[in-house]
């Protein structure tokens, strides 16, 4: 005989991104129907809909840069291209009947707790009302553009590499790249060849491993998964196993590490052999400090005849160009920042309101904080998919937003059975969670000396210190200790209407 469920949540996801995209999955599998996804762009993806630059590519190999539900066998790839990972995430929300939920344009203003349910309303007005939010919002997807003086009086073009305009002509241009993160590498690869000159403008270099990016991914490869699920998912699994390498490498000082960082060296000695420009090329920081840059074209792009690297500090911009501190103007057609983000925002510019109308401004006064990824105090029924601490650098994202989906769903189903009206993590354990979090980040990589966008304004590191067997015990099952768990919310209206 099968019980009839005590009520069904209605849930509100922010996001179709990565985090969006598995939430929304995970939920429809384990039967939850009544959920909205409110996705601000006009399409899904997340970062891989809104970075369109020339040369986007994923510095993580395609067989892992997947959903465990939805493998796929025929990336053309083994780094796929940004255009690939957003048509596979398309397929995904087809695949999965997720158009239905699916309110695209549809950017998230406002978003409050009443003391029973969330009230959250789009740009365009429109309101939902749910039991649950699941703040899938992302990391990378607030550009963030230098205030430059000057910039305004510029005549030529400009474009962040985030919000690329394909209407601009970049053949035989004078181009300027801002920028020498993984963006400005690729970005001056796929640029050098076609500029009249390049000029990357760039106050701190990187270290740059030597990798094939433009490797395809053999037809028979292809074939031979098609061919087997079996050996897909084994596939997988390894590729999965084998961040646990990777998690060696960023933790804790080993001998792999200490590999990676020689092999960083030589893949700087082997390219540049001009003495000069490979000393400008030379960060002081340990290589995989900073985001690590993974590039095979790069070190060729920087040298060519029509290409300059300047580490000069800018000083204005001018009508006809850039003028760096020593005076010199450089003249430019085109400026394209590859300057990155504002990685910390999370749901924010977003009112968002929690317990006795806390913002999230006041609750993240000293820096974004969550417990375990997923839950923040003050925030009842309110989730966090790949949120603070989950930029990882050793971790698939697809796995640690799946993990953190199911572990959500534990209290979906709870909450479906009457257990409770409202669930809030607790300051205490928010806390010790951050403290462990502190402590395990002393001997990783990340904190040898350098500084990147991994910091918060507070100087902490906004990462995660464990490898996959702590996240995914601690994301397996709630811990009611942790949790304020509310029993006696005052009863729903009957006349409101879900968000659907």
């Amino acid at each position: 005989m099968t019980t009839k469920p005590y009520r069904e949540p209605s849930i509100i996801i922010i996001g179709a991104g990565v985090a969006g995209i598995a939430a929304a999955v995970t939920f429809k599998k384990a039967g939850f129907e009544d959920f909205v996804i409110l996705e601000k762009g006009s399409d899904v993806g997340g970062v891989w809909f809104w970075n369109r630059y020339p040369g986007l590519t994923c510095d993580v190999p395609s067989q892992v840069y997947q959903f465990g539900f939805a493998p796929k066998a025929d990336w053309s790839r083994i780094w796929a291209t940004g255009a690939e990972i957003q048509r596979y995430h398309a397929d995904v929300v087809e695949k999965f009947g997720l158009r239905e939920h699916l309110r695209l344009d549809s950017e998230v203003t406002d978003a409050v707790f009443d003391g029973n349910r969330w009230d959250v309303t789009v740009a365009d007005g429109t309101r939902h009302r749910a039991d649950f939010v699941i703040a899938a919002t992302g990391v990378l997807h607030h550009p963030f553009t230098p205030d430059i003086p000057g910039l305004d009086e510029f005549a030529g073009a400009t474009v962040h590499t985030a919000r690329w305009n394909d209407s601009i002509v970049t053949e035989g241009k004078r181009i300027a790249v801002i920028g020498s993160g993984s963006t400005g590498v690729q970005v001056v690869s796929a640029l050098q060849p076609d500029a009249a000159t390049l000029t990357q403008f760039a106050r701190t270099p990187q270290w740059v491993l030597w990798a094939p990016m433009g490797l395809r991914q053999s037809s028979l490869v292809t074939k031979v998964l098609l061919a087997s699920p079996a050996l897909r998912d084994r596939v997988y699994g390894l590729s999965l196993w084998a961040s646990g390498i990777l998690a060696d490498v960023v933790l804790r000082p080993t001998w792999r590490r200490r590999l990676v960082q020689r092999f960083a060296r030589w893949s700087l000695r082997a390219q540049v052999r001009d003495r000069k420009l490979r000393e400008t090329l030379t960060p002081d920081y340990q290589p995989l400090c900073k985001r690590q840059v993974v590039s095979g074209t790069y070190y060729q792009a920087i040298q060519a005849a029509n290409a300059e690297l300047v580490t000069e500090g800018i000083t204005e911009i001018t009508p006809a160009g850039i003028r760096t501190a020593d005076g010199r103007e450089h003249e430019i057609d085109l400026i394209v920042f590859a300057t990155g983000f504002h990685p910390h925002n999370y749901m924010r510019p977003m009112n968002l309101r929690g317990r006795d109308g806390l913002t999230i401004d006041q609750a993240w006064e000293k820096g974004p904080r969550a417990y375990r990824m997923s839950a923040i105090p003050g925030f009842p029924n309110l989730f966090t998919v790949l949120g603070p601490n989950s930029p990882t650098g050793s971790i698939s994202l697809q796995y640690s937003a799946e993990l953190t989906s199911r572990y959500i769903t534990r209290w979906l189903e709870r909450f479906r059975a009457g257990e409770f009206d409202t669930v809030e993590v607790t300051e205490d354990a928010t806390t010790r969670f951050n403290d462990a979090v502190a402590e395990a980040m002393g001997p990783t990589v990340w904190n040898t000396g350098c500084n990147s966008w991994y910091f918060t304004e507070q100087n902490t590191i906004d990462l995660w210190p464990f490898d996959r067997k702590t996240m995914t015990a601690m994301l397996t099952e709630p811990d009611d200790h942790d949790f304020l768990i509310n029993r006696n919310a005052p009863a729903r209206d009957s006349a409101e209407s879900s968000t659907r």
